[in-house]
């Protein structure tokens, strides 16, 4: 590394540190928090006004994660600490129903307005219980994040339990939750130990290798036959670049963790390098959120507007590269990525970031928060990023 690439990370470091502790952080403790029920909303306006009371579940564990996190890993703040344990309470009370498959939104109050097919709510509370035990010290949240996650595995094996997405003549796996099962294990493995925690990894890696990568395309594709079959139709085609973006690093922190394991860090790598050439935009910059890998129209309609969480996870997954391997190609399209994020997403005048950007960068819409977009993969980011600088710099 030389001067000028040393001043450039030394530069990002401090810009997400500062823009965690001052920006986003205040921001959601400030607007997010609800002191009557407890919770965090997020349908927030732009200027952080609440827009509609309804309660994201999945960000109850996201914010109740991100904020034992940062307690964690940057500062030992009581407030940080406080509110983690105040979504975490109101999920416990209000955000699990009988059969203990989770709501994905509830009233504000905590009645239950909407479940889905989904067990991504309970993957969010699971990391939120593990990392609460970190930040606490408190064991009893580490065996909770773990009966969880046999929960959420049993769930997902057995038949009928969960609602089909389609008819049962059609039969396909997802992406989605095989990524997600590695980092819900990674995050409970650092307060519990239990051997289905690397079995889980283990298979995940085992099912991205096995049927979700279709080297024919240079992809990893989000939907497959049940035997990893290319499914010849719009849904079959899809590339997500940023969660194939997202699953790099995810598989880069395994490798980490298992002493720099070289074949993990080729299969990142080769998930990174794919999913950049697929999502990086030459003409606008930015990562967009789907490709055709026939080169086919998309079907989303959004599939060439740049949203905020595809931006966050490839500034995780290009500085990861770059610490793993040293190769200076990593840190160059780090720098392409932070630069473009950094000159469009933030809101210099009501703090935040605008989530949702056109193809050209011009903002969609202003609101900073919605069901789906709360404090979670900026502040992730943010405080994944700092971690990865120093240990470069060290």
């Amino acid at each position: 590394m030389n001067s000028e690439q040393r001043i450039f990370i030394e530069q990002c470091a401090s810009q997400y540190h500062d823009d965690l502790i001052n920006n986003i952080m205040p921001f959601w403790l400030e607007k997010g928090l609800d002191p009557v029920h407890g919770g965090v909303y997020t349908c927030l306006n732009r200027d952080g006004s609440l827009m509609d009371s309804t309660k994201s579940v999945w960000f109850q564990g996201r914010f109740g994660f991100i904020c034992a996190y940062a307690y964690n890993q940057i500062e030992q703040r009581p407030e940080w600490l406080a509110a983690s344990k105040s979504c975490l309470d109101f999920m416990e009370q209000h955000c699990f129903d009988s059969d203990g498959h989770m709501y994905f939104e509830v009233f504000a109050d905590g009645r239950p307005m909407r479940k889905r097919r989904y067990v991504f709510s309970e993957c969010f509370a699971a990391i939120a219980m593990a990392e609460y035990a970190a930040a606490s010290g408190n064991a009893e949240y580490a065996a909770k994040a773990l009966d969880l996650f046999k929960r959420i595995l049993k769930m997902l094996g057995t038949e009928g339990f969960l609602a089909p997405k389609y008819c049962e003549t059609v039969q396909m796996r997802g992406h989605s939750i095989t990524m997600m099962l590695i980092n819900v294990a990674m995050v409970i493995k650092k307060v519990i130990a239990d051997p289905i925690l690397d079995e889980t990894i283990d298979q995940s890696v085992a099912d991205l290798e096995n049927y979700f990568i279709h080297p024919e395309f240079n992809a990893l594709l989000e939907t497959v036959g049940p035997n990893g079959e290319f499914i010849d139709t719009c849904t079959g085609r899809v590339i997500n670049p940023g969660h194939c973006i997202e699953t790099a690093w995810f598989i880069f922190e395994v490798a980490a963790h298992r002493g720099n394991e070289q074949r993990l860090i080729d299969l990142g790598l080769k998930i990174l390098d794919w999913s950049w050439d697929w999502g990086w935009d030459s003409q606008y910059g930015g990562i967009i959120n789907f490709r055709d890998c026939k080169n086919l129209p998309c079907q989303d309609y959004a599939h060439d507007m740049k949203f905020w969480w595809p931006q966050c996870e490839t500034i995780i997954a290009t500085l990861y590269a770059y610490q793993l391997t040293g190769d200076a190609k990593y840190l160059d399209m780090h720098q392409q990525i932070h630069e473009y994020t950094y000159a469009r997403f933030p809101d210099p005048e009501y703090r935040e970031w605008y989530g949702y950007l056109h193809q050209d960068g011009t903002v969609s819409q202003p609101a900073k928060g919605n069901i789906f977009k709360g404090p979670f993969h900026i502040p992730r980011m943010m405080i994944k990023s700092e971690e990865l600088i120093r240990k470069i710099l060290k």
